[in-house]
């Protein structure tokens, strides 16, 4: 099914930004609800799989969020790896090249043969969120606009084969417009109205970037910092219904 046949609800993915099991089970308890979670390097690293098998005990999706970057026999290898958990969305850096990024897809798809699992979705990371355009030409040097660079860096992948790309919501029309409709684009950086921006840079509210052309909505902290989680992400559920 493609992702914009979905209800509002599956189309938004929230962060187990916590250090341990026991603080992630507390929110999987609290927001029952979700149903994919991501899981990004501070609570797979202090926990490895054991989240994992919690996750896919209760059935959920899993957007496993590593942001591979290495050289192509380094991330084949792990992306081997990584296609026995039975995740659903995988995640490298378009930065990586070409050569690494084929490798990586020809390996997952390897990997998850053995396993017999079907093979995560491959998506690509355009540039963190937590960039800005003087952040890109001052500090990465990079003579490109902003959006121009995250044009190419999902074009790369594109063209290496990946399933989609990581982008802010402002680069969403542009990239969705030349990649077009089958390519996967996932947003963080997402807020709503009635929430802090935080550290993201290049943020939209839910209902603006779906407008845009996101598949998938990550949005973490205005639900699991919230005094209410399952309020909160209800509250963004109707809105986006609303606006739908």
């Amino acid at each position: 099914m493609k992702p914009t046949q979905l209800s509002v609800s599956d189309r938004i993915i929230v962060p187990l930004d916590v250090p341990t099991v026991a603080e992630a089970i507390v929110l999987l308890d609290t927001l029952p609800q979700v149903n994919t979670w991501k899981v990004g390097l501070e609570l797979f690293v202090a926990t490895g799989t054991q989240i994992l098998s919690e996750l896919k005990t209760r059935q959920k999706h899993i957007f496993l969020d590593l942001k591979f970057h290495d050289i192509p026999n380094t991330v084949a290898g792990a992306c081997r790896a990584a296609a026995q958990y039975g995740v659903d969305l995988l995640t490298i850096h378009s930065t990586s090249g070409s050569i690494a990024l084929q490798a990586a897809q020809a390996a997952l798809q390897e990997g998850a043969e053995a396993a017999g699992c079907p093979p995560p979705r491959l998506i690509a990371i355009t540039l963190l969120t937590s960039f800005s355009s003087r952040a890109l030409a001052f500090e990465l040097k990079i003579p490109l606009e902003l959006p121009e660079y995250a044009l190419q860096m999902a074009l790369l992948a594109q063209e290496s084969g990946l399933a989609g790309a990581v982008c802010s919501p402002q680069e969403l029309p542009l990239l969705r417009r030349t990649c077009g409709d089958a390519f996967l684009l996932v947003c963080p950086g997402v807020r709503p109205a009635w929430a802090e921006t935080g550290d993201q840079q290049r943020s939209l509210t839910p209902a603006a970037a779906l407008q845009a052309g996101a598949d998938y909505l990550v949005i973490g902290r205005p639900i699991t910092t919230h005094t209410d989680p399952a309020a909160a992400f209800t509250r963004i559920c109707e809105e986006l219904d609303v606006k739908s």
